[in-house]
């Protein structure tokens, strides 16, 4: 579970404006830290399959996100893959 100041952090780092928590860049952001300390209590608890139901739906969630964003505005979804290295 990401604490609140981790998750502050996240959006204060990739918010557009002053007031955002919940565009686009913000969610696709919090959801890809919780991706990745999940994917760490994964490595430890590999039967834990409740947990790796949720990766999933989280995985799924981010990548609507992302193809919402690339129709949207194209240099803003590549802005965000650039910046958290989702895609490789």
């Amino acid at each position: 579970m990401i604490r609140k100041d981790e998750k502050t952090a996240v959006i204060e780092a990739n918010r557009t404006h002053e007031t955002d928590t919940g565009s686009p860049e913000v969610q696709i952001a919090i959801l890809t830290a919780r991706i990745k300390e999940l994917t760490e209590h994964l490595r430890v608890h590999i039967h834990d399959n409740h947990s790796r139901r949720g990766l999933y739906k989280m995985i799924g969630k981010r990548r609507k996100l992302l193809d919402y964003l690339m129709a949207k505005d194209i240099e803003r979804y590549r802005a965000i893959i650039a910046k958290l290295g989702i895609r490789k």
